[in-house]
Protein backbone atom coordinates (compact mmCIF):
# COMPACT_ATOMS: atom_id res chain seq x y z
CA UNK A 1 0.00 0.00 0.00
CA UNK A 2 1.83 2.98 -1.34
CA UNK A 3 0.41 6.49 1.32
CA UNK A 4 0.53 9.48 -0.66
CA UNK A 5 2.02 12.50 0.97
CA UNK A 6 1.66 16.33 0.30
CA UNK A 7 3.55 19.00 1.05
CA UNK A 8 1.47 21.82 2.43
CA UNK A 9 1.09 24.86 0.13
CA UNK A 10 3.12 28.14 1.01
CA UNK A 11 0.93 31.00 2.43
CA UNK A 12 1.96 34.12 1.13
CA UNK A 13 1.79 36.44 3.80
CA UNK A 14 0.10 40.15 3.10
CA UNK A 15 2.88 43.27 1.65
CA UNK A 16 4.52 44.77 4.00
CA UNK A 17 7.69 47.10 3.30
CA UNK A 18 9.52 46.38 5.61
CA UNK A 19 9.00 42.96 5.91
CA UNK A 20 10.09 42.84 1.76
CA UNK A 21 12.93 45.14 2.89
CA UNK A 22 14.82 42.78 5.20
CA UNK A 23 13.31 39.22 4.16
CA UNK A 24 13.12 40.17 0.41
CA UNK A 25 10.71 39.19 -2.29
CA UNK A 26 10.53 35.43 -0.76
CA UNK A 27 7.17 36.98 2.41
CA UNK A 28 5.69 33.61 3.17
CA UNK A 29 5.49 32.21 6.88
CA UNK A 30 8.00 29.87 6.35
CA UNK A 31 10.24 32.65 5.44
CA UNK A 32 9.21 34.77 8.42
CA UNK A 33 9.23 31.38 11.10
CA UNK A 34 13.17 31.35 9.20
CA UNK A 35 14.16 34.35 10.20
CA UNK A 36 12.52 34.47 13.33
CA UNK A 37 13.66 31.72 14.79
CA UNK A 38 17.24 32.64 13.65
CA UNK A 39 17.16 35.40 15.84
CA UNK A 40 20.08 34.83 18.66
CA UNK A 41 18.94 34.13 21.65
CA UNK A 42 18.50 35.94 25.38
CA UNK A 43 21.24 35.93 27.95
CA UNK A 44 18.60 35.89 30.86
CA UNK A 45 21.09 35.94 33.50
CA UNK A 46 22.74 38.73 31.77
CA UNK A 47 19.60 40.73 30.85
CA UNK A 48 18.40 40.79 34.47
CA UNK A 49 21.66 41.56 35.80
CA UNK A 50 22.30 44.65 33.57
CA UNK A 51 18.54 46.02 34.20
CA UNK A 52 19.19 46.01 37.94
CA UNK A 53 22.38 47.25 37.46
CA UNK A 54 21.32 50.25 35.52
CA UNK A 55 18.25 50.48 37.91
CA UNK A 56 20.88 51.53 40.66
CA UNK A 57 22.07 54.61 39.06
CA UNK A 58 21.74 57.97 41.01
CA UNK A 59 20.37 60.85 39.48
CA UNK A 60 21.45 64.27 40.95
CA UNK A 61 19.31 67.90 41.86
CA UNK A 62 19.70 69.32 38.56
CA UNK A 63 19.75 66.54 36.67
CA UNK A 64 16.57 65.27 38.58
CA UNK A 65 14.19 68.41 37.38
CA UNK A 66 15.26 67.68 33.95
CA UNK A 67 14.00 64.01 34.60
CA UNK A 68 10.51 65.11 35.96
CA UNK A 69 9.80 67.05 33.36
CA UNK A 70 10.85 64.72 30.73
CA UNK A 71 8.98 62.17 32.55
CA UNK A 72 6.00 64.05 31.93
CA UNK A 73 6.22 65.03 28.36
CA UNK A 74 6.72 61.25 27.65
CA UNK A 75 2.94 59.98 29.70
CA UNK A 76 0.13 58.72 27.98
CA UNK A 77 -2.17 59.66 31.06
CA UNK A 78 -4.37 56.85 30.77
CA UNK A 79 -7.74 55.81 32.14
CA UNK A 80 -9.11 52.10 31.28
CA UNK A 81 -11.69 50.58 33.16
CA UNK A 82 -15.10 49.39 32.14
CA UNK A 83 -16.94 52.03 34.30
CA UNK A 84 -15.26 55.18 32.55
CA UNK A 85 -17.49 57.50 31.37
CA UNK A 86 -17.77 60.47 29.28
CA UNK A 87 -16.88 62.75 32.57
CA UNK A 88 -14.25 60.78 33.39
CA UNK A 89 -12.63 61.39 30.30
CA UNK A 90 -13.19 64.75 30.52
CA UNK A 91 -11.15 65.39 33.70
CA UNK A 92 -8.67 63.23 32.47
CA UNK A 93 -8.32 65.82 29.40
CA UNK A 94 -8.67 68.44 32.13
CA UNK A 95 -5.77 66.87 34.29
CA UNK A 96 -3.53 66.62 31.04
CA UNK A 97 -4.18 70.21 30.25
CA UNK A 98 -3.06 71.71 33.54
CA UNK A 99 -0.85 68.88 34.75
CA UNK A 100 -0.15 71.29 38.39
CA UNK A 101 -2.44 74.30 38.34
CA UNK A 102 -0.06 75.83 40.87
CA UNK A 103 2.64 76.06 38.48
CA UNK A 104 2.17 76.81 34.63
CA UNK A 105 5.67 75.51 33.79
CA UNK A 106 4.79 71.97 34.27
CA UNK A 107 5.09 70.02 30.82
CA UNK A 108 1.90 68.69 29.03
CA UNK A 109 1.84 64.65 28.73
CA UNK A 110 2.09 63.60 25.39
CA UNK A 111 -0.97 62.07 25.43
CA UNK A 112 -4.70 60.76 26.75
CA UNK A 113 -5.73 57.33 26.08
CA UNK A 114 -9.27 55.67 26.51
CA UNK A 115 -11.16 53.08 25.13
CA UNK A 116 -12.73 54.05 21.53
CA UNK A 117 -16.00 54.85 22.32
CA UNK A 118 -14.67 57.33 24.59
CA UNK A 119 -12.63 59.19 21.78
CA UNK A 120 -14.88 61.98 20.58
CA UNK A 121 -15.11 62.87 24.23
CA UNK A 122 -11.25 63.31 24.44
CA UNK A 123 -11.10 65.40 21.21
CA UNK A 124 -13.98 67.49 22.26
CA UNK A 125 -12.43 68.29 25.52
CA UNK A 126 -9.43 68.66 24.41
CA UNK A 127 -10.52 71.21 21.27
CA UNK A 128 -7.73 73.32 20.16
CA UNK A 129 -4.78 71.29 22.03
CA UNK A 130 -5.52 68.38 20.25
CA UNK A 131 -2.60 66.93 18.69
CA UNK A 132 -3.97 67.27 15.33
CA UNK A 133 -4.74 70.90 15.47
CA UNK A 134 -1.82 72.25 17.12
CA UNK A 135 1.78 71.08 16.66
CA UNK A 136 2.76 69.51 19.77
CA UNK A 137 -0.62 69.10 21.10
CA UNK A 138 -1.60 65.99 22.94
CA UNK A 139 -2.57 62.98 21.24
CA UNK A 140 -5.60 61.10 21.21
CA UNK A 141 -4.32 57.11 21.95
CA UNK A 142 -7.27 54.65 21.47
CA UNK A 143 -7.11 50.79 22.50
CA UNK A 144 -8.27 48.86 19.87
CA UNK A 145 -8.67 44.92 18.42
CA UNK A 146 -10.81 43.53 21.38
CA UNK A 147 -8.38 45.25 23.90
CA UNK A 148 -7.11 43.60 26.25
CA UNK A 149 -8.01 39.91 25.38
CA UNK A 150 -7.80 40.14 21.68
CA UNK A 151 -10.13 37.00 21.23
CA UNK A 152 -12.54 38.69 18.72
CA UNK A 153 -12.96 38.16 14.52
CA UNK A 154 -10.69 39.94 12.62
CA UNK A 155 -13.46 41.70 10.89
CA UNK A 156 -13.99 43.20 14.32
CA UNK A 157 -10.96 44.29 15.65
CA UNK A 158 -10.05 46.22 11.99
CA UNK A 159 -14.13 47.96 12.50
CA UNK A 160 -12.67 48.15 16.27
CA UNK A 161 -9.94 50.08 14.86
CA UNK A 162 -11.51 52.03 11.81
CA UNK A 163 -14.22 53.93 14.52
CA UNK A 164 -10.94 54.45 16.60
CA UNK A 165 -9.44 56.70 13.71
CA UNK A 166 -12.31 57.82 12.31
CA UNK A 167 -13.62 59.22 15.68
CA UNK A 168 -10.43 61.54 15.83
CA UNK A 169 -7.75 58.87 17.54
CA UNK A 170 -3.92 59.99 16.66
CA UNK A 171 -2.42 56.79 17.92
CA UNK A 172 -4.02 53.20 18.12
CA UNK A 173 -2.74 50.72 20.55
CA UNK A 174 -3.78 47.15 19.63
CA UNK A 175 -3.22 43.61 21.00
CA UNK A 176 -1.30 41.12 19.24
CA UNK A 177 -2.65 37.29 18.84
CA UNK A 178 -0.73 35.67 21.91
CA UNK A 179 -2.63 32.23 21.51
CA UNK A 180 -1.58 32.00 18.04
CA UNK A 181 2.19 33.33 18.73
CA UNK A 182 2.53 31.32 21.51
CA UNK A 183 1.39 28.32 19.03
CA UNK A 184 4.02 29.31 16.30
CA UNK A 185 1.50 30.85 14.38
CA UNK A 186 3.49 33.46 13.50
CA UNK A 187 2.18 34.32 9.65
CA UNK A 188 -0.82 35.13 11.32
CA UNK A 189 -0.22 37.36 14.13
CA UNK A 190 1.91 39.07 11.00
CA UNK A 191 -0.96 39.37 8.89
CA UNK A 192 -2.87 40.68 11.63
CA UNK A 193 -0.65 43.83 12.21
CA UNK A 194 -0.80 44.24 8.20
CA UNK A 195 -4.18 44.95 8.64
CA UNK A 196 -4.71 46.89 11.39
CA UNK A 197 -2.05 49.38 10.15
CA UNK A 198 -4.12 49.60 7.06
CA UNK A 199 -6.96 50.57 9.47
CA UNK A 200 -5.19 53.07 10.65
CA UNK A 201 -5.29 55.13 7.06
CA UNK A 202 -7.08 58.18 7.30
CA UNK A 203 -9.54 59.70 4.78
CA UNK A 204 -6.68 62.00 3.92
CA UNK A 205 -4.30 59.16 3.08
CA UNK A 206 -2.33 59.39 6.19
CA UNK A 207 -2.03 57.27 9.11
CA UNK A 208 -2.56 56.81 12.93
CA UNK A 209 0.45 55.77 14.75
CA UNK A 210 -0.03 52.38 15.43
CA UNK A 211 1.12 50.99 18.61
CA UNK A 212 1.72 47.07 19.05
CA UNK A 213 1.06 45.45 22.53
CA UNK A 214 3.13 42.51 23.35
CA UNK A 215 1.48 41.60 26.74
CA UNK A 216 4.92 40.33 27.65
CA UNK A 217 3.32 39.06 30.96
CA UNK A 218 2.04 36.27 29.03
CA UNK A 219 4.86 35.34 26.58
CA UNK A 220 7.10 33.79 29.21
CA UNK A 221 10.41 34.36 27.92
CA UNK A 222 12.74 36.99 26.82
CA UNK A 223 12.92 34.52 23.24
CA UNK A 224 9.68 35.48 22.99
CA UNK A 225 9.85 39.09 24.03
CA UNK A 226 12.43 39.55 21.44
CA UNK A 227 11.07 37.59 18.44
CA UNK A 228 7.26 39.30 18.99
CA UNK A 229 9.15 42.52 19.12
CA UNK A 230 10.96 41.97 15.85
CA UNK A 231 7.56 40.17 14.27
CA UNK A 232 5.80 43.61 15.11
CA UNK A 233 8.41 45.96 13.74
CA UNK A 234 8.63 43.84 10.13
CA UNK A 235 4.85 43.92 9.93
CA UNK A 236 4.65 48.31 10.34
CA UNK A 237 4.49 48.60 13.87
CA UNK A 238 5.46 52.37 14.94
CA UNK A 239 5.63 51.19 18.85
CA UNK A 240 6.15 48.26 20.30
CA UNK A 241 4.57 48.36 23.72
CA UNK A 242 4.93 46.02 26.98
CA UNK A 243 1.66 45.65 28.20
CA UNK A 244 -2.10 45.93 28.47
CA UNK A 245 -1.80 46.63 32.50
CA UNK A 246 -4.72 44.18 32.93
CA UNK A 247 -1.90 41.04 32.95
CA UNK A 248 0.44 40.66 35.50
CA UNK A 249 3.82 40.84 35.50
CA UNK A 250 3.20 43.97 33.24
CA UNK A 251 6.46 46.41 32.08
CA UNK A 252 9.54 45.25 34.03
CA UNK A 253 13.05 46.57 33.56
CA UNK A 254 14.78 43.60 31.87
CA UNK A 255 11.67 43.18 29.22
CA UNK A 256 11.40 47.10 28.33
CA UNK A 257 15.51 46.42 28.09
CA UNK A 258 15.07 43.83 25.65
CA UNK A 259 12.77 45.44 23.39
CA UNK A 260 15.17 48.35 23.64
CA UNK A 261 17.59 46.37 22.15
CA UNK A 262 15.56 45.33 19.35
CA UNK A 263 14.50 49.18 18.71
CA UNK A 264 18.39 49.65 18.54
CA UNK A 265 19.43 47.10 16.47
CA UNK A 266 16.41 47.67 14.00
CA UNK A 267 17.96 51.44 13.62
CA UNK A 268 21.16 49.75 13.09
CA UNK A 269 20.03 48.00 10.51
CA UNK A 270 17.37 50.08 8.52
CA UNK A 271 18.46 53.18 9.75
CA UNK A 272 14.56 53.85 10.91
CA UNK A 273 13.63 54.83 14.50
CA UNK A 274 11.10 52.78 16.28
CA UNK A 275 9.19 53.52 19.84
CA UNK A 276 8.75 51.84 22.77
CA UNK A 277 6.15 52.28 25.31
CA UNK A 278 6.44 50.09 28.98
CA UNK A 279 2.82 50.15 30.43
CA UNK A 280 1.25 48.71 33.67
CA UNK A 281 2.79 49.16 37.06
CA UNK A 282 4.85 52.35 36.81
CA UNK A 283 3.71 54.24 39.33
CA UNK A 284 6.62 56.48 41.00
CA UNK A 285 9.00 58.91 40.06
CA UNK A 286 11.88 56.80 40.92
CA UNK A 287 10.52 54.19 38.67
CA UNK A 288 10.21 55.93 35.55
CA UNK A 289 13.49 57.79 36.46
CA UNK A 290 14.70 53.67 35.67
CA UNK A 291 13.20 53.55 32.50
CA UNK A 292 15.23 56.92 31.83
CA UNK A 293 18.60 55.61 32.54
CA UNK A 294 18.06 52.71 30.76
CA UNK A 295 16.69 54.33 27.39
CA UNK A 296 19.61 56.41 27.30
CA UNK A 297 22.51 53.86 28.01
CA UNK A 298 20.60 51.17 25.83
CA UNK A 299 18.86 53.03 22.91
CA UNK A 300 20.51 56.34 23.51
CA UNK A 301 19.17 59.54 24.80
CA UNK A 302 17.63 60.50 21.01
CA UNK A 303 14.52 58.01 21.83
CA UNK A 304 14.10 60.02 25.06
CA UNK A 305 11.06 61.76 22.75
CA UNK A 306 7.45 61.08 23.03
CA UNK A 307 7.31 60.11 19.57
CA UNK A 308 9.60 57.24 20.62
CA UNK A 309 9.34 56.50 23.83
CA UNK A 310 6.02 56.54 26.53
CA UNK A 311 5.14 55.92 29.77
CA UNK A 312 1.38 53.80 29.55
CA UNK A 313 0.04 55.45 33.21
CA UNK A 314 -2.84 56.73 35.47
CA UNK A 315 -1.03 57.38 38.76
CA UNK A 316 2.43 57.97 37.93
CA UNK A 317 1.73 61.67 36.81
CA UNK A 318 0.35 62.21 40.52
CA UNK A 319 3.60 61.33 41.63
CA UNK A 320 5.98 62.97 39.70
CA UNK A 321 3.85 65.88 40.09
CA UNK A 322 4.91 65.82 43.91
CA UNK A 323 8.61 65.40 43.44
CA UNK A 324 8.72 68.23 41.03
CA UNK A 325 6.78 70.35 43.71
CA UNK A 326 9.00 69.45 46.87
CA UNK A 327 12.50 70.00 44.65
CA UNK A 328 10.89 73.33 44.11
CA UNK A 329 10.12 73.94 47.69
CA UNK A 330 12.15 71.47 49.65
CA UNK A 331 8.77 69.79 51.14
CA UNK A 332 6.02 67.81 50.02
CA UNK A 333 2.51 68.62 49.52
CA UNK A 334 -0.62 67.00 51.42
CA UNK A 335 -2.30 64.49 49.59
CA UNK A 336 -4.77 66.54 48.43
CA UNK A 337 -1.98 68.67 46.61
CA UNK A 338 -2.74 66.69 43.32
CA UNK A 339 -6.21 64.63 42.03
CA UNK A 340 -7.56 61.68 42.85
CA UNK A 341 -7.63 59.23 39.72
Amino acid sequence: MTIETTTPPVRTLAPAARAVDVLGGDLTEASLRRYLNGIPGVDAVGLEQRAAGLGTRSIKTTSKAWALDTIISLIDLTTLEGADTPGKVRSLVAKALTPDAGDPSTPRPAAVCVYGDMVPYAVEALGAAHAAKTPGGIAVAAVATAFPSGRASLAVKLADTADAVAAGADEIDMVIDRGAFLSGRYGLVFDEIVAVKEACRRADGSYAHLKVILETGELNTYDNVRRASWLSILAGGDFIKTSTGKVSPAATLPVTLSMLEVVRDWHALTGEYIGVKPAGGIRSSKDAIKYLVTVAEVAGEHWLQPHLFRFGASSLLNDVLLQRQKLATGHYSGADYVTID
